[in-house]
């Protein structure tokens, strides 16, 4: 039997609900040690979903456990660098929530630490495991559209109204460049590698937003010969939301839907269970390629899914020795890097090189 570690997770929101618990509970070398919950309140209480586990009203008393392996920081982006340079220098591998942090200045420290002290970080980029991006990805590695010219990626709802919670005010590491832009971009970095420049358009769409959130951008990314261009917008009145367009001298690529296993999570269920993250074939992408003197547009196949469960079957090798782990710090630092670039592009209106 494969040696078990004792995880504490750091945030007992939406995150740690929908998409680290039930993750977790699949990798049988992982093990639910601890929960921090600051503030229990009726019906949303860690003490009484999980009564088996350690529950902390602290992050930093549940770091000083020494029981405690590894820390998953699942709390808002501008406590990220302090609580997980904590967890780093008290001996624990970390697994970071994107944002990885407000700024890349304290992203490529925390690498540094890690380093320093021997002890794995990874930042959770879960949508480079979105069966969408995986097929795309596989579309690319095999020049099935030939030489890209565009790249378009998607995130858009229709949220006109202002919401609760901390993700609707600003704050260091808010606001939907980070929130969603720290997805988009990343894939984008994935794939391509930095950009020369970059081009940011960061703002609030809606017609009542009191505190200045800013709640929609489009970043564009410059390429030799290429531009890749990603949107997040809370005004987009659609029957099916656009989430990828490529186009490229072999072929054009158009895709709707978002990757379904964030619903599938939060309906409870898990990877492992009949059928999950497999996306039904009415939501597959569509094609487009030259037959003689005509385009002809067919529906593309999604590849089967690897799932997010991946990301921790991946960490958990790393754990053993087994392999790098799922996502390297590095990117995630780069992508706020850009992000930081975008916001000074946005702020000065001009493309700023990288």
């Amino acid at each position: 039997m494969p040696p078990q570690y004792n995880v504490g997770i750091i945030g007992y929101g939406m995150s740690a609900k929908v998409f680290h618990l039930p993750l977790i509970s699949v990798v049988p070398e992982l093990k639910l040690y601890a929960i921090v919950q600051r503030s229990p309140k009726p019906g949303d209480d860690a003490e009484k979903d999980y009564p088996q586990v350690k529950i902390y009203r602290s992050g930093e008393e549940m770091i000083r456990d020494e029981a405690v392996d590894v820390v998953l920081v699942l709390t808002t982006p501008g406590t990220h660098y302090d609580l997980t340079k904590l967890a780093l220098e008290s001996g624990k591998h970390v697994v970071v929530e994107k944002p990885f942090t407000p700024t890349s200045k304290e992203a490529h420290e925390l690498i540094a630490i890690a380093k320093k002290h021997q002890r794995l970080l990874t930042v959770y980029q879960n949508r480079r495991w979105d069966v969408d991006f995986l097929t795309l990805s596989e579309m690319i590695k095999t020049d099935t559209l030939g030489r890209i010219v565009e790249f378009e990626t998607h995130f858009d709802r229709y949220r006109p109204n202002v919401g609760t919670g901390w993700k609707t005010k600003p704050s260091p590491g808010g606001g939907v460049v980070y929130d969603l832009g720290s997805h988009l971009i990343d894939q984008i970095v994935f794939l391509f590698g930095m950009p020369s420049k970059i081009t940011g358009f960061i703002g609030s769409q809606r017609e009542h937003n009191p505190e200045g959130f800013e709640d929609s951008c489009t970043v564009m990314l410059h390429y030799d010969g290429m531009v890749a261009t990603m949107k997040a917008s809370v005004i987009s009145l659609e029957s099916a939301q656009l989430r990828y367009w490529i186009r490229g001298q072999k072929g054009s690529y158009k895709k709707y839907y978002l990757d379904g296993q964030e619903d599938e999570l939060k309906a409870g269920r898990k990877p492992g269970d009949p059928g999950f993250g497999v996306e039904p074939k009415e939501r597959c992408g569509m094609l487009t390629t030259m037959k003689g003197e005509t385009p002809s547009t067919n529906t593309y196949p999604t590849v089967e899914p690897l799932t997010y469960g991946a990301f921790y079957s991946q960490f958990a090798k790393a754990l053993n020795g087994q392999g790098d782990v799922p996502v390297n710090p590095e990117g995630p630092a780069e992508v706020i890097r850009l992000i930081e670039l975008a916001l000074q592009s946005s702020t000065h209106g001009r493309t700023v090189s990288v």
